[in-house]
């Protein structure tokens, strides 16, 4: 009888509706607040520092218990709060492709971007919340006779 551990990343892959869900919200929010931001006069890359404490804090709140139905630590809060600020940089350089080098307005590059960064978040927020779940171990003696 051979016993493996289970992966811990495959969790994530049991979850993909609770994230579309929680990271809509998500999305909903930090679009809201950057292009608030915007309209009070304010540059993306501020809209973005505001969105990040905010929706870092929401986040967390909703994919630890909605999402992954993992038990709420610091260490897990920590791993998410440095895994979602990857997105500043990466933000930040999609908003400058798209504003300042293709002059589109920030109504249409903040979604855009916010789109193509799901697949990233999907991925950290598993590793963030995900990495301290238990193991269980599966028998694989009664697939392969």
């Amino acid at each position: 009888m051979i016993k493996i551990p289970e992966c811990k990343a495959l969790a994530v892959t049991r979850s993909p509706a609770r994230y579309l869900i929680v990271g809509l919200i998500c999305a909903v929010a930090h679009n809201t607040i950057v292009l608030g931001a915007d309209r009070l006069g304010l540059h993306y890359a501020v809209g973005c520092v505001l969105s990040y404490v905010l929706v870092v804090l929401l986040g967390f709140a909703l994919h630890v218990r909605f999402t992954f139905g993992a038990t709420p630590t610091l260490a897990g809060f920590w791993r998410y709060a440095v895994s979602m600020a990857a997105n500043y940089p990466l933000m930040l350089a999609l908003l400058f492709v798209m504003c300042d080098v293709a002059g589109w307005p920030v109504a249409i590059a903040a979604p855009l971007a916010t789109v193509l960064l799901m697949a990233w978040n999907f991925v950290a927020s598993g590793w963030a919340l995900v990495r301290s779940a238990p193991v269980k171990p599966h028998d694989l003696s009664s697939r392969h006779p």
